[in-house]
């Protein structure tokens, strides 16, 4: 990974916790306390946020904000698009995970005719949408919405006029259509689901390594399996939700977290070894939450030393 640019989008506005916002300036925290000048040396560029919005009403109890999360996620799509037309390979540090949309949307506008395969490394699946989503939070919509996926089979909210129109702004930024195809989507870790969410990863015929089956299995064995399913893409995007760490084993310091999650020893082994590919065009990080961590700052100290690690290895 040649000509790296990091991308800091501080938005929070797709959770249901505040906090993640923080995540970036708590990595770089954690880097100056490891004497490390990653961060001193790699260019970037901010992308403005609508943070302040937390303190706006709520309008659609189905897809919270939304209508900042869409030009939050255009915003991360045009800077995206921007670096990858300069020929440079965008490090996407985001809050919280809806920032994945807009990512993946900046990929297919800068490349549209590549064929894009996604290695998820999540605890969730982020499969849901307005009509189905228990919660209203956007950070778990964002592959329905790369997906085109409503999933009204399922359905169990009604949604305003104002949400669709928003919601059909979010799967059409960067392309008027489906953004990769569901066969080139893998998850890794994904273990905290909806039903919603459930019946679509099986309609869909998605593939989850979950942790037990890695770990049964051996990491570099489902990493050679999965790139060979992914064979006919010509890029990958990675993106990395630090929740799909053990919370128990590293520390809570996120938004949703999950017990039973990867190491960070497998995580590292799992982004280096597509990383090898040399197809990969962007790497992203997310949900680091420093505010909810219950060991000081110990998932922004992991979640830098898996990027520094990895990095390091190709470049």
């Amino acid at each position: 990974m040649k000509n790296i640019k990091i991308i800091k989008n501080r938005s929070d506005i797709g959770a249901g916790t505040r906090g993640a916002d923080l995540g970036i300036d708590a990595m770089e925290i954690a880097a100056i306390n490891m004497n490390n000048d990653f961060f001193n040396h790699i260019p970037f560029v901010d992308v403005k946020t609508h943070n302040e919005t937390i303190y706006n009403k709520v309008n659609s109890s189905s897809a919270k904000r939304i209508k900042f999360v869409e030009e939050q996620c255009q915003r991360v799509s045009d800077a995206v698009k921007e670096t990858l037309l300069n020929n440079e390979t965008p490090i996407v540090l985001s809050g919280d995970h809806s920032s994945a949309l807009g990512s993946i949307s900046g990929i297919k506008a800068a490349m549209p005719k590549s064929r894009l395969g996604v290695i998820w490394i999540d605890a969730h699946a982020d499969l849901n949408s307005p009509y189905t989503t228990p919660s209203g939070n956007i950070h778990g919509m964002p592959l329905a919405a790369a997906l085109h996926q409503d999933n009204t089979e399922m359905q169990n909210n009604r949604p305003n006029d104002e949400t669709i129109s928003y919601w059909n702004k979010l799967k059409n930024l960067g392309t008027n259509f489906p953004k990769f195809e569901p066969e080139d989507l893998i998850f890794f870790g994904v273990r905290d689901t909806e039903e919603a969410e459930d019946v679509l990863i099986k309609r869909l015929n998605i593939k989850n390594y979950t942790v037990p089956e890695v770990r049964f299995r051996g990491i570099s064995t489902c990493i050679k399996e999965a790139i060979e399913r992914l064979w006919n893409c010509d890029k990958f995007y990675i993106t990395f939700d630090v929740d799909s760490l053990d919370c128990d084993f590293v520390s809570k310091g996120t938004g949703t977290p999950v017990s039973f999650g990867f190491s960070p020893d497998e995580a590292k082994q799992l982004i280096t070894g597509f990383l090898r590919t040399e197809k990969v065009v962007c790497l992203e990080v997310s949900e680091v939450n420093p505010l909810l961590d219950n060991k000081g700052n110990k998932m922004s100290e992991t979640a830098f030393g898996i990027l520094d690690y990895t990095l390091k290895q190709k470049t």
